[in-house]
């Protein structure tokens, strides 16, 4: 299992949020350059960094900001946030980034989603599936969480799957930034039934049993690091030792 440290910019700074509530951040470093520098330090060779700007308006995607993060962190990085276009898609990759994640527009435009995948390969892009539970199943939420779709989790990998999608993001949008335990049921299940797919679990991750517990390609850490939870180095060994 991958371990992936998590950066959320916002106006240039290293901030978290609740259940992606944007009214409820907190900022943690005023240079995410350092944060990143310290994960590869620790041992990291990979970096999810989110524009959570772009998110929002996908015009104030920070780019330079990016740009700059990839160069001086020297880490393989997955990125997103706003990607509306093949366009966005092949700048962040001109920038440098080992992986680009789509969200809302892999719900949106599913055809033109699947050209973008057939053109940069499947290891280039990561499909992000952003979910809440209702109706007694997993749906998917787009537009930095601020629209619900009627497409559930399992029918939008399916959709997928002929294109030859490989990399799934899967966020519990209700555990979000909590720090009140992932959930294991939900992303295990997820794993077990698309075995072909890599899942990166995210959401809720607070222990060091809860990466124990885990049975998916990677996971998304976050608030865990920044609050004191467990480092970095200690979430890598347990994994490490996991795969021994």
């Amino acid at each position: 299992m991958i371990v992936y440290p998590a950066i959320d910019l916002m106006n240039g700074e290293c901030v978290r949020l609740y259940k992606g509530n944007f009214a409820q951040k907190t900022t943690y470093s005023k240079s995410p350059d350092d944060i990143a520098q310290g994960f590869r330090q620790e041992g990291s060779q990979w970096l999810h960094l989110i524009d959570l700007d772009g998110a929002l308006e996908p015009k104030k995607r920070q780019l330079k900001t990016i740009q700059q993060i990839i160069r001086s962190s020297h880490l393989n990085v997955q990125t997103g946030g706003g990607i509306r276009s093949e366009d966005d898609v092949s700048q962040l990759i001109k920038a440098g980034a080992s992986r680009v994640i789509i969200g809302s527009l892999a719900t949106k435009e599913i055809d033109h989603v699947k050209y973008i995948i057939g053109k940069y390969g499947s290891e280039k892009i990561c499909l992000a599936a952003d979910v809440q539970f209702q109706h007694n199943d997993y749906y998917v939420a787009f537009s930095g969480w601020q629209e619900h779709s009627k497409i559930t989790l399992k029918s939008l990998i399916r959709e997928y799957l002929p294109a030859g999608l490989k990399h799934v993001l899967c966020t519990d949008i209700s555990l979000d930034g909590t720090l009140e335990g992932c959930n294991l049921e939900l992303y295990n299940t997820i794993q077990k039934t698309f075995s072909e797919i890599d899942f990166q679990a995210s959401g809720g991750v607070a222990s060091l049993d809860d990466l124990r517990q885990l049975k998916t390609a990677g996971v998304i850490v976050g608030k865990a690091l920044y609050e004191g939870a467990f480092s970095l180095k200690e979430a890598l060994e347990v994994v490490c030792s996991q795969s021994a």
